[in-house]
């Protein structure tokens, strides 16, 4: 769909619809007066009628009103006017772009953006209006025989801005929406995917495929023949029992000067688990697909990167793997000695994405980073402490913990932070090894991170728990595409320091 901005008066827009809002008791958004001020009250008049009302997620949508020249004027309830935050915006930007897409106007100039929400400028809402009209619009249905399709669905959307001298901010923010919102159509389309064809290697082909578009972005895979020659036996074990071989896919891009430290994003790539031998109930097993939505989201922010071409150097790492059962899986009571020397006592064959990802973050030691940012669906303790609302953070560094934190905000991609004191530490001591794999019930997450911080001692680094947060269950299941939206303006945040 395409996206621009434009400062005019709605009355003037010869337009298929043009969108304004309605605020409870059915009380006029400013916009709308001014079009009910040349239509001789017309739309005041309905309202008095209580045609509508103006709760949040009303719509009227009415032909040929005098004296305007769009075909249409679609009225929005905005709820009152006092409560409208980025929440309330975010659900009526949705409500209209479905409306629009029902009603067979193919374009429409959308006023909706001159609302006052609270502590947003008018970047935040244009950018956060593509954002939500491609949320709403998004379709996960190329494996359907037959697809439904709109007869008449809503090709352009115009934002308008409060005055001329906004319009390079307005399209500063539609370009970063896209941006983000193609990254979370990657991001959505590669979790969706089942896993008899998202493998470890279709991850990597997705990467190949990004990097044919974008010349300043290389991919490489790593294979097992050569993470056996790197003692990466950690990341091996798991690998063991499928006969999907695991890949590790590495997206090098260069915006930045040549010898500028790289930041690296590490998403866990579970194309499948199972639990192995720990096997998991069979109730909801195939939500284990999306135990690849760290790779998944690390795979949209470098799809948004490139899409901004921001002045840094980021190096996307997508950890694939599948962890099942059969005679060759790694077992409860094994000692496994890691990439990084230490050894690790399994207790749980399903607390394998720290297996993963700890030979990982030591592979990633090689390029000397700035920083390390790993995302994964790591543990069901963070859906227990946090629900579907926020991610968890952990960090080994408060300045990049508050990097993330303001980033996930700006974005409206909540984080929020947990400890990982030393304190937690002894909690996955072994008997018999350097560590155990897990640490038991209590502070799960924290534990999880705990046992990752001990391979990532050599740089600044950051954990995000995505667990509760990378999918949804029920009726309406499907990936949401986070964390691409913190991910990218962190990347936004880090690019607009540099420039400075």
């Amino acid at each position: 769909m395409e996206f621009s901005v434009k400062s005019g008066s709605p009355e003037k827009q010869r337009s298929a619809c043009v969108v304004v809002g309605v605020f409870e008791p059915r009380r006029l958004s400013s916009v709308a007066e001014q079009l009910d001020k040349v239509s001789g009250g017309y739309l005041s008049n309905i309202l008095r009628r209580g045609d509508l009302e103006g709760k949040a997620g009303q719509t009227l949508l009415l032909h040929n009103v005098p004296n305007i020249l769009s075909e249409r004027v679609l009225l929005v309830g905005c709820g009152k006017e006092r409560e409208l935050d980025e929440r309330q915006y975010r659900k009526i930007i949705a409500k209209t772009i479905s409306t629009l897409n029902d009603t067979g106007a193919m374009e429409a100039v959308c006023f909706l953006s001159e609302l006052h929400v609270k502590g947003r400028d008018t970047y935040w809402k244009v950018r956060y209006a593509v954002e939500a009209a491609h949320e709403q619009l998004y379709t996960f249905d190329s494996l359907k025989s037959h697809r439904e399709e709109p007869r008449r669905p809503l090709r352009k959307l115009i934002f308008n801005v409060p005055t001329r001298r906004e319009l390079p901010v307005g399209e500063k923010a539609v370009s970063h929406g896209l941006a983000v919102a193609r990254g979370i159509h990657t991001c959505k389309d590669a979790a969706n995917m089942p896993p008899n064809i998202c493998t470890p290697s279709y991850l990597a082909e997705q990467a190949e495929k990004l990097a044919e578009q974008y010349s300043n972005v290389t991919v490489e895979r790593v294979t097992e023949a050569q993470m056996e020659e790197l003692g990466m036996n950690a990341y091996l074990a798991v690998s063991r029992g499928s006969h999907n071989p695991a890949v590790m896919t590495l997206m090098h891009y260069q915006g930045g000067k040549t010898d500028d430290a790289p930041i690296v994003l590490i998403g866990k790539g579970l194309t499948f688990d199972s639990g192995g031998i720990s096997i998991k109930p069979s109730d909801g097993m195939d939500e284990m697909k999306y135990d690849m939505g760290g790779a998944a989201g690390v795979l949209g922010a470098m799809h948004s990167l490139l899409e901004l071409q921001l002045p840094v150097n980021v190096i996307g790492v997508l950890a694939g793997c599948e962890n099942m059962p059969d005679g060759n899986a790694y077992r409860p009571g094994d000692i496994i000695r890691s990439m990084s020397g230490q050894t690790i006592e399994v207790l749980n064959t399903d607390a394998e994405g720290r297996m993963v990802l700890c030979d990982t973050l030591t592979y990633v030691e090689r390029f000397n980073p700035e920083t390390v940012v790993d995302v994964a669906t790591l543990t069901g303790a963070c859906v227990i402490a946090l629900g579907p609302h926020a991610t968890g953070l952990m960090s080994n560094h408060n300045p990049l913990a508050h990097e993330l934190l303001n980033a996930s905000e700006q974005s409206g991609d909540r984080a929020w932070r947990l400890p990982i004191w030393d304190e937690y530490q002894s909690l996955i001591d072994s008997p018999f090894a350097d560590m155990q794999n897990i640490g038991g019930r209590p502070a799960g997450t924290i534990t999880a991170a705990c046992f990752l911080s001990r391979f990532a001692k050599k740089f600044h680094w950051a954990h995000l728990d995505i667990a509760g947060t990378a999918w949804r269950g029920g009726k309406d299941k499907g990936a949401t595409g986070r964390p691409v939206p913190m991910l990218t303006q962190f990347l936004l945040g880090r690019a607009n320091s540099e420039t400075d």
